[in-house]
């Protein structure tokens, strides 16, 4: 799995981290092992310019993901998956220090832009959380793949709740 993390940020992050359980998520969910993916950390105004641009929405967001060869997980365990670029996932790290503060478990910076990362694997590969059902999955999978990394990794206390809309 070829994953880069680039952090323009200006603010420390736990880039490993997000390599780690990048790496994790896409091994769960069973993407090819010579799949790239791109993990960007930017500023807020940064992302804000990407929000709006893409999304025509204000003001700056946590995470944003854009898919590129649209991989899905194999739908059956003897399938073999493709191989392919997922895309970027984009982070921002002041928005995540504040969502982490205002979440129901209060957590980390780090700790949301794990989750945030996450997040914008599902997304890449196809996931969202605009209806009900969808929402229920996706965050389903998202509260597998943190716990089952945050486990294997020794963490413990209470898995981030999640704090993406």
């Amino acid at each position: 799995m070829s994953i880069d993390v680039n952090n323009e940020s200006g603010t420390e992050v736990d880039e490993q981290a997000i390599l780690d359980i990048a790496r994790y998520a896409l091994a769960r969910m069973r993407i090819h092992p010579l799949s790239e993916l791109s993990v960007i950390v930017v500023d807020e105004d940064a992302m804000e310019q990407l929000h709006i641009q893409w999304m025509d929405l204000p003001g700056p967001t946590d995470v944003m993901s854009f898919p590129m060869d649209e991989l899905r997980p194999p739908t059956k365990d003897d399938d073999e998956p493709p191989q392919g670029l997922l895309g970027d996932i984009v982070l921002c790290p002041e928005v995540a220090t504040k969502q982490g503060a205002e979440a129901p478990t209060q957590h980390s910076m780090d700790e949301e832009l794990q989750l945030l990362t996450v997040h914008g694997v599902l997304h890449l590969l196809g996931y969202d959380h605009e209806e009900p059902d969808e929402k229920a999955e996706m965050f389903g999978l998202q509260a597998a793949i943190v716990d089952g990394w945050r486990s294997e990794h020794g963490l413990t206390g209470p898995s981030p709740a999640p704090t993406v809309s």
